[in-house]
């Protein structure tokens, strides 16, 4: 007699979510649309237009957002798309929203949320918030959450949901549909049944589309894919990706070391995968993070950016420093060009890290004309704030190199003068060549580096000649 399929996890049914757009054509008209109510101050259409639109665009449309305004469109948001629209977003603006809830909105924001999403939750929520979350789970939810919390993040182990559908093989697939009618529902994105032995090992996979079209007095055993492989649980997240890519999976099983299945991982999950690995090394050659909010306030974005410009610093004096090594042959003004490349490279990496955030957010219509005026003044405050900084820490370090209060005070107006002349290009080039149909990211750079050169010798020497001759 053919046993019943294996107990399987409990599914926990999410809050309804509006349908996706049929195109991005659509979404960005939505949106555009919700960007003039709030301009035009009609804030009873803009909470109905912002409820009726999918939780990834509400996340994407408060990325898009000052923080005042953002603060406004987030009180707008159901409580019950709550959960699902912070899950949409990046660390950083999450971050700040989680910042704003209480307690108990923040224990209402998970209910419902599938396990590896809450995983994914819980390193922003606060402790009190987090232990809350546990008491309210009952044991074999602990167990699932505790499970994907063993792994790293950016690991397979860390992507999956435990949430998955199980058989035996010994089973007939009549067997197996009538406990499917029975049961009601799947877990989203489900393609594939796991085929696991009494000790919950895998053993394949047995797709949907079989189920439906083999004979139903046919076995699991004889219907399942034998062949399709499990994922070790510390694989890392890139290397997950690129099995999708190439075997062209919708979902795969995580299986550890002693076989047992632990989990699946869905295509949802690998698609932010492979959107976090695309932007990395863009913003990665500034020293930037993927996650970082492109309207963060100024003086987070100046911290940020200040450890970058640090260690870049490291480098331009010890390319002056072989320059240097002539000084004693030179006049005195010729100092200034032992203090040259200095100026060039620190008004170079802050030019390139601003330019690198408004090239991305541009890709992604996140800058709109209301908007970049917002972004202009914010990152002409975050390079005079790390150009007074920095600037500081050469004049002292040319003080004691040249015994001169006269190149000291040169250098560091110099370098403020660079930075803040970087931070107007690194907003306006972009968004000119943008206005003129050339493409930013292949032409900002060679301009910004020029402009920056340029800018910062005139002032150099430019101040040098002025006042040491």
């Amino acid at each position: 007699m053919a046993t019943a399929p294996t107990p399987t996890p409990r599914t926990r049914t999410a809050p309804a979510k509006p349908a996706r757009a049929e195109s991005l054509a659509g979404a960005e008209s939505r949106l555009a649309q919700l960007r003039t109510a709030l301009d035009q101050g009609t804030m009873r259409q803009a909470h109905r237009m912002v409820n009726s639109i999918h939780p990834a665009e509400i996340a994407f449309l408060l990325e898009s957002l000052p923080p005042a305004k953002r603060e406004v469109v987030w009180e707008f948001v159901d409580p019950d798309l709550e959960g699902d629209v912070l899950l949409e977003l990046h660390e950083d603006v999450r971050a700040e929203l989680i910042g704003g809830m209480d307690a108990q909105e923040l224990v209402a924001a998970t209910e419902g949320m599938e396990v590896d999403d809450l995983a994914d939750l819980f390193a922003d929520l606060p402790e009190t918030v987090v232990q809350q979350v546990l008491r309210s789970m009952d044991h074999q939810d602990r167990e699932r959450l505790k499970t994907v919390l063993a792994y790293g993040e950016d690991t397979a182990g860390g992507l999956m949901n435990t949430d998955t559908v199980s058989v035996r093989p010994d089973v007939t697939l009549e067997v197996v549909l009538r406990y499917l009618r029975m049961r009601g529902e799947l877990p989203d994105r489900t393609d594939a049944l796991y085929v696991v032995n009494r000790h919950d090992e895998y053993l394949g996979a047995l797709p949907i589309t079989r189920l439906l079209t083999e004979e139903p007095d046919r076995t699991v055993a004889e219907a399942m894919d034998s062949g399709v492989a499990g994922i070790a649980p510390e694989l890392p997240a890139a290397e997950v990706a690129a099995l999708f890519q190439n075997r062209d999976l919708v979902s795969a099983p995580v299986v550890g070391q002693d076989g047992r299945l632990l989990g699946r991982i869905t295509i949802d999950d690998v698609v932010d995968v492979i959107r976090g690995e695309a932007e990395h090394p863009l913003l990665g050659l500034a020293g930037l993070d993927e996650e970082e909010d492109v309207y963060a306030g100024v003086a987070k974005s100046t911290r940020r950016r200040a450890i970058w410009l640090g260690i870049n610093l490291a480098t331009a004096f010890l390319a002056s420093a072989v320059v240097g090594q002539f000084e004693a042959t030179i006049e005195k003004v010729v100092a200034l060009a032992v203090l040259m490349p200095i100026v060039a490279s620190m008004g170079g990496i802050a030019g390139t890290q601003t330019v690198t955030l408004i090239i991305r957010a541009l890709a992604l219509g996140q800058v709109q004309k209301d908007s970049a005026r917002w972004l202009l003044w914010k990152e002409l405050a975050v390079g005079a704030l790390n150009g007074v900084l920095w600037a500081a820490v050469v004049g002292v370090v040319t003080l004691a190199w040249f015994r001169e209060w006269s190149i000291a005070a040169i250098i560091f107006f110099a370098m403020l003068i660079n930075l803040v002349v970087a931070a107007l290009s690194g907003v306006l080039i972009p968004l000119a060549l943008k206005r003129m149909r050339i493409d930013p990211a292949l032409a900002s750079g060679v301009i910004l580096t020029t402009f920056t050169d340029v800018v910062g010798f005139a002032a150099l020497l430019g101040l040098g000649a002025i006042f040491l001759t």
